[in-house]
């Protein structure tokens, strides 16, 4: 078996291109509007929801950036995890039954939708609409580049494919992507999220078996190797230090509840009751899924320190090292097809929040009314979209590296600083105005793209992202105290008092 690793993973990632095709030719047949497009019909069960929502946080980074982050900075990583797992709780506690509402009261199908209800503001409405652009951009073309050099790598390994260019993976993985994305919408990417999450759970526990094999003293040896080379990467904060690691918190723990490819699926669940068992699911199936993270990073970095293998040339490259190295064939093909996986669902979810902003949110918030036959537009517009991110991706490897990384300044972080204020203290403070939001929002895209702009450092390991987040808090509650309250409509009130 071992002499066909190769093709055994190159297997698996073609059942899984298969997979997504079907799914989107499936999905199709369920999508009849731009509701069942953008929200699924709000009719998706407990389990879809729960697998979905895991599933898209940790998504790509969590199988490949994770294990790098152990690897180069050991200790410190794990406050991700650690503050993500709590997020869930924040995020359904302030935001999941009260968006579900407002999206069933005012028949919303995306999340700008909820803020223009919420603060009767277009303003608002657009200036979301722009920050979920921008971000998705960012997104996008990081998630294609990667799935197209993952791509490569798995398929330079074989015979017939070994002069295979990254352009025609470029092509292969979004022509796949833009397929199932455009048939299928919404519906097509949580039932991706359902196999890709319940890929993660499996990989995850069987990596960590597999990864205790490695050494004879299982992670306790590992650890402890690290521990002799670098003992402050293996203390409490790590590498990084306190402020870097407790500042996570802000931006994982509470910023969890401002990502609007996780919110957005907050509003497609069939029952609000539901969210009683959505919750504990996500949070369990997160930390399973976790231990890939996990133990992958520390054996890794354990076994470059004992010599076993060589120094890593990018801390990334940690999980496809020890798939390639240490693991059954028939486990790096599942693991591999579960990365695809990932980057895919994720795409598209971003993908489709990034289309419904384009041609429903900024028309009404610019017109007072979205564009006509909607559903068409939708499709139209995600194969744009992607296409455009490839572009991106493609430019930025070859010609300017910058690019992408000055996109993804309104990333994780920009959604956290800039959403998170408006919406999860926004639906359960009465107080909270629209000129409030209005300089949230825009604090926090200024000092996030301002930092990646002119490279500005903050004070005692303090990142851009951190200082956008409080600032945009302190601000949205200071500004929103000291403007007029906005009269809240009756059926908004009503929800806001239970």
């Amino acid at each position: 078996m071992e002499g066909f690793r190769q093709e055994i993973i190159v297997g698996a990632v073609l059942l899984y291109m298969v997979f997504c095709v079907v799914t989107g030719i499936w999905a199709m047949r369920r999508t009849h509007n731009a509701s069942d497009f953008f929200i699924a019909g709000r009719g998706l069960g407990p389990i879809v929801i729960a697998l979905a929502l895991f599933s898209s946080t940790l998504s790509g980074f969590g199988f490949v950036g994770g294990p790098g982050l152990v690897y180069s900075i050991g200790v410190s990583s794990f406050w991700i995890v650690a503050v993500s797992s709590t997020g869930y709780a924040l995020a359904f506690f302030l935001v999941a039954k009260r968006i579900r509402m407002i999206a069933e009261m005012r028949d919303c199908i995306s999340l700008p939708d909820v803020v223009a209800a919420r603060y009767k503001s277009q303003t608002v409405r657009l200036l979301i609409a722009i920050t979920i652009v921008l971000g998705v951009m960012g997104y996008l073309a990081t998630q294609i580049l990667a799935m197209a050099v993952v791509m490569q790598a798995i398929l330079s390994g074989t015979e017939m494919f070994a002069s295979i260019g990254l352009v025609t993976c470029v092509i292969i993985s979004s022509a796949v992507l833009i397929f199932y994305c455009v048939s299928g919408g919404i519906i097509a990417s949580v039932y991706t999220d359902l196999v890709q999450g319940a890929i993660m759970i499996v990989a995850g526990t069987l990596i960590l078996v597999t990864a205790t094999s490695v050494f004879e003293g299982g992670m306790q040896e590992a650890t402890s190797i690290i521990v002799a080379d670098d003992s402050e990467s293996m203390m409490p904060f790590g590498a990084a230090g306190i402020i870097a690691s407790m500042g996570w918190f802000f931006v994982f723990g509470l910023g969890l509840a401002g990502q609007p490819h996780l919110i957005t699926k907050m509003m497609m669940n069939k029952k609000i009751s539901d969210n009683r068992t959505i919750l504990p699911m996500s949070v369990i199936g997160y930390l399973m899924a976790a231990l890939l993270w996990v133990s992958i990073g520390v054996i890794m970095r354990a076994a470059v320190i004992d010599g076993r293998i060589a120094p890593l040339a990018l801390p990334d490259d940690a999980a496809s090292v020890f798939l390639s190295v240490f693991t059954n064939p028939l486990l790096a093909g599942v693991v591999f097809a579960g990365l695809f996986a990932a980057i895919m669902s994720t795409s598209d979810a971003f993908l489709n929040i990034g289309t419904a902003a384009i041609i429903h949110d900024i028309p009404k918030a610019i017109r007072g009314k979205s564009i006509q036959n909607e559903l068409f537009w939708a499709r139209l517009v995600t194969a744009l979209l992607a296409a455009v991110a490839a572009a991106f991706a493609l430019y930025s490897h070859y010609q300017d590296a910058t690019l992408v990384a000055l996109l993804g300044a309104f990333g994780w972080g920009t959604f956290a600083a800039s959403i998170f204020p408006v919406v999860a203290i926004g639906l359960n403070w009465k107080g909270a105005t629209a000129s409030g939001a209005i300089t949230a929002i825009v604090t926090a895209l200024t000092i996030n793209l301002g930092t990646q702009l002119f490279g500005i450092t903050f004070p005692y390991g303090m990142n851009g992202q951190l200082v956008a987040f409080v600032s945009s808090m302190v601000l949205f509650m200071g500004v929103s105290l000291f403007t007029a309250k906005t009269k809240l409509d009756q059926d908004i009130n009503r929800m806001m008092d239970i």
